[in-house]
């Protein structure tokens, strides 16, 4: 080994890596999991409203990467009742106000990935991403090496979430 490299550590994607599955395979929904047990921070949950939660992804694309979902199983927007859309783009509003707070980015990206084709890597339950962004995040590391760097473990970064979460206004 080159001893002018400098070794990148990410040990929590280490269980993402190991365990690739086969297209059309599926495992349970790690939403619905998480939401009908109580132990939030080990799932990653960071809050709850009456239909919707917000849980950092376990394998972000960025820094504060959160996916919000209705609390329902539910895999098209056209099965979200009035109430759900409502209080998902509340909670959207609150996200980006707490991640604001936390993080300050410079900008947003936020969308879904709708069906396996489009990238979803679990279609049966709808989520949205919000991706927090810096002027200059992308540098050569992702184009040349498939390595993204992210400065902050999930366990710090859900401390500091749910204390802003409690606080935040919307």
């Amino acid at each position: 080994m080159d001893p002018r490299l400098e070794l990148l550590w990410a040990p929590w994607r280490h269980a993402y890596v190991a365990a690739p599955r086969p297209p059309g395979e599926t495992e349970g929904c790690f939403i619905c999991s998480g939401l009908s047990e109580t132990a939030d921070r080990q799932n990653l949950i960071v809050h709850r409203t009456r239909a919707s939660v917000v849980i950092l992804n376990r394998y972000p694309y960025n820094a504060g990467h959160l996916l919000i979902a209705p609390q329902q199983h539910k895999a098209r927007p056209a099965e979200l009742s009035h109430e759900e859309i409502l209080d998902s783009q509340l909670c959207l509003a609150r996200c980006l106000e707490v991640l604001d707070a936390v993080l300050h980015p410079d900008g947003y990206n936020i969308g879904m990935n709708l069906g396996t084709a489009a990238g979803a890597g679990l279609p049966g339950h709808l989520h949205w991403h919000v991706v927090p962004r810096w002027v200059g995040d992308t540098n050569f590391m992702p184009v040349l090496y498939d390595v993204k760097v992210i400065s902050q473990s999930l366990n710090a970064l859900w401390e500091l979430l749910d204390e802003h979460f409690r606080k935040a206004t919307v």
